[in-house]
């Protein structure tokens, strides 16, 4: 998990070379259609990049977009709408009949159906009208890691593309270097924290909610760690009741609007006696740890889960446990 995690920035890079003219011919597609609404098919950490997707896609093309309950398609048969909308799937081994049931039935109603999946001889591959592979290459460890990135910037590229922002697609090139950097960020304070904890809440906002579901997901897998993400403006729903003296939380203050809510959230909860980590940029005195940044905020939640999966790999280890064989876990799931 450590090593290919360090490799994500040579793994973006060599995506990166690929594909150009065929996310420069999707994205004239998407400009030319009058789609009004997006649906996302994806489980798992694919899932938490869907929503980096969505989040994309809903601020900067103001387009609706729904992840979608599989089961729909798949158990319940429902008579689904599926004209004037564009489908993506994101998966790395494109195997699972759950989403690539929904695909089939997308396109075949007419939908403009993508598939951004790291086996482009997959099934899902086969299924969608326009396939994007993602080239992380093989994944040895069960826990994505250079996978995972690599479907948030395959993400970005097809948003750069559809807004044809040249601001954007200059941010993303600049990724590689950005990773690398990521990669050396020091996030040992952490290890004191969480190396004896039982459980945590994982918290973001907005663009980097994302980050703090991925990041929770990869606890429970490799540190057998009981994790929670919330939404920074969800803590007060009722999850501030679990707060006690000494609980961990960690915080993912990204640059933008919801960083300040996040700063405000992490002095209050340690003011409640939380065990806060804090991970924002330099410019944020309160922070723990050392948050990088990409070109642009927009781009900040790839390396920012960069930096955490370094950590991951360390804490499994410092927890005894083995962070490349989570138990009754495997590399391919396949649900219906």
């Amino acid at each position: 998990m450590y090593h290919e995690a360090l490799s994500a920035g040579d793994c973006i890079a060599a995506q990166l070379a690929r594909d150009a003219d065929r996310y420069a011919e999707l994205g004239r597609t998407l400009r030319a259609s009058t789609l009004h609404s997006v649906v996302t098919v994806a489980r798992g950490s694919s899932d938490h990049a869907s929503s980096y997707l969505a989040y994309l896609i809903m601020a900067r093309m103001g387009r609706l977009v729904t992840s979608l309950p599989m089961s729909l398609v798949t158990l319940y048969k429902s008579p689904l709408v599926t004209r004037d909308t564009l489908a993506v799937s994101i998966s790395q081994s494109g195997q699972s009949p759950d989403v690539v049931e929904p695909i089939q039935y997308f396109r075949a109603g007419g939908a403009t159906t993508v598939a951004l999946v790291n086996d482009a001889t997959s099934p899902l591959a086969q299924a969608a009208e326009w396939t994007m592979p993602l080239h992380a290459g093989k994944e040895q460890s069960v826990a994505a890691t250079k996978s995972f990135i690599a479907s948030m910037v395959a993400g970005a590229r097809l948003v750069a593309e559809w807004q044809d922002d040249p601001i954007l697609r200059a941010g993303i090139a600049a990724l590689p270097d950005a990773l690398r950097a990521a990669s050396q960020s020091d996030w040992s304070a952490a290890l004191e924290v969480l190396a004896p904890a039982r459980n945590i809440m994982v918290v973001g906002r907005g663009i980097s909610f994302p980050v703090a579901l991925e990041a929770s997901l990869k606890l429970k897998e490799t540190s057998a760690l009981q994790a929670e993400a919330f939404s920074g403006a969800e803590i007060k729903h009722g999850p501030m009741a679990l707060i006690e003296q000494g609980y961990p939380l960690l915080i993912f203050a990204t640059r933008g609007p919801a960083q300040a809510g996040l700063v405000a959230l992490a002095d209050e909860m340690r003011g409640r006696g939380a065990r806060v980590l804090l991970a924002a940029p330099h410019d944020v005195a309160s922070r723990d740890l050392l948050l990088p940044t990409a070109a642009i905020p927009e781009l900040d939640p790839i390396v920012a889960i960069q930096a955490f999966y370094m950590l991951a790999a360390n804490l499994a280890q410092a927890r005894g446990l083995d962070p490349d064989r989570p138990r009754h876990l495997s590399k391919v799931t396949r649900t219906n």
